[in-house]
């Protein structure tokens, strides 16, 4: 049976990792690979002990899945993560040898790097494929963690430009990053020199996470949050960064205006005060918002609370390459979507399956249009079918994201 080796550099018990990457390995499991997945923990020598690490292996192996683990360093930065890539390098280089890989999977350019430098230095030269997901140095010029056209910008660049001639094959999140990347591969499936291309966007697994009764725990949540009567609208993820926050929180502003008793809903991992002080100075009392952490397992019982689901990122090159895990999320729970132009597919999706709105510029008219238009929507008795059946035909993990992956191993393999 063939083996693929999966390289993340995140955490297992990251909820990225629970939500996109495993449901994923399962899918391509079905296609009949071995699974072997390498992860980097932070706090490996805190958050961890070898009975946790021995428990969590035995779990996965159940499931078919082969873990292994390094430790993630932080700072500082730029060393950390070069001893991380020869550390990973290094682990994966012995892997091939031990283990007879056929395909190294990469998710994204970090551990791409790490796979092509052990394939060049293995005798067995296994397929990379390079899962891109997002147009990195331009994500962290577009966040101003780096300065735009700097040093590491530039070397990351030529880097990128390497790590795109050693893949064998290509996975990307939108149909814009296809266009930007490789047009011709829309019509033949394949880039220029004939190797596979999949579009596979962030996908929702519905048999797992989102098919409860979404009444009863609509019921349940806004019981809790005491917001029976109140519209509510969400955001769920990060903040800042190329998270639009301000222009959030101004939104907000105008809907509380329009509605005084319009409830702000955050369900995020970064830091709360981000967001709750901007909340304040635009006259939301602590009773009318609810800013936190909550497990994965939890969202949709929150998202079936909420009327409406927000997603404004900052446009731009960088991320025409996005697929935002909270759109399908918010469709499977129903939710209509305010959000802004120019992020990956969103648009697209908005306008052809008609769930959502577009606010076209951050101006108080907008926001209000966008607030009359998410309005009309939300009381059409249909809006929450359409919803869910535009993130089935979309985003569903079974019928896009597992089949489109199998397809691309098999083409990998010649199968």
């Amino acid at each position: 049976m063939p083996k693929t080796l999966y390289i993340c550099y995140f955490g297992l018990r990251q909820p990225l990792v629970q939500t996109q990457v495993i449901p994923y390995l399962l899918e391509i499991r079905k296609g009949g690979i071995e699974i072997i997945l390498l992860t980097f923990e932070p706090n490996f020598n805190t958050d961890w002990t070898h009975e946790q690490i021995e428990n969590e292996r035995k779990a996965l192996r159940e499931k078919g899945i082969d873990w292994h683990c390094l430790p993630y360093h932080k700072t500082p930065s730029a060393i950390a993560t070069t001893y991380d890539i020869l550390n990973g390098a290094w682990f994966i280089n012995r892997m091939i040898r031990r283990e007879n890989i056929d395909i190294l999977h990469a998710r994204v350019h970090v551990p791409m790097l790490m796979g092509a430098i052990a394939r060049k230095f293995s005798r067995n030269k296994p397929k990379l494929l390079f899962d891109i997901r997002g147009f990195f140095p331009e994500e962290y010029t577009d966040a101003g963690v780096w300065p735009e056209n700097g040093w590491l910008y530039r070397t990351t660049k030529r880097v990128e430009k390497w790590l795109m001639a050693q893949a064998h094959g290509f996975v990307v999140l939108t149909e814009k990053a296809r266009e930007i990347l490789f047009p011709e591969s829309k019509a033949t499936g394949r880039d220029k020199l004939g190797r596979p291309v999949e579009v596979i966007p962030c996908c929702v697994d519905f048999a797992a996470r989102f098919a409860g009764d979404g009444g009863s725990l609509r019921a349940k949540i806004r019981r809790e949050l005491d917001v029976e009567d109140r519209f509510v609208y969400t955001h769920v993820g990060a903040l800042g960064g190329l998270y639009l926050t301000e222009n959030i929180a101004d939104f907000l502003e105008s809907a509380r205006f329009r509605d005084a008793s319009t409830f702000a809903l955050f369900l995020t991992q970064t830091d709360p005060n981000l967001i709750i002080p901007l909340l304040k100075n635009r006259g939301f009392a602590d009773s009318d918002f609810f800013v936190g952490r909550v497990a994965p397992t939890e969202i949709p019982a929150y998202l079936h609370a909420s009327d409406a689901g927000l997603s404004f990122v900052k446009a731009g090159y960088a991320t025409q390459s996005r697929s935002p895990t909270k759109i399908p999320e918010y469709l499977a729970c129903g939710l209509p979507i305010i959000a802004n132009p120019g992020v990956g597919d969103v648009d697209s999706l908005i306008l052809e399956d008609c769930v959502g709105v577009l606010v076209k510029d951050f101006t108080p008219e907008s926001y209000l249009h966008a607030l009359v238009e998410i309005e009309r929507l939300s009381t059409r008795p249909e809006m929450a079918a359409i919803c869910r059946a535009s993130a089935l035909k979309r985003f569903d993990l079974k019928s896009v994201g597992g089949e489109r992956y199998r397809l691309l191993y098999n083409k990998l393999l010649g199968r």
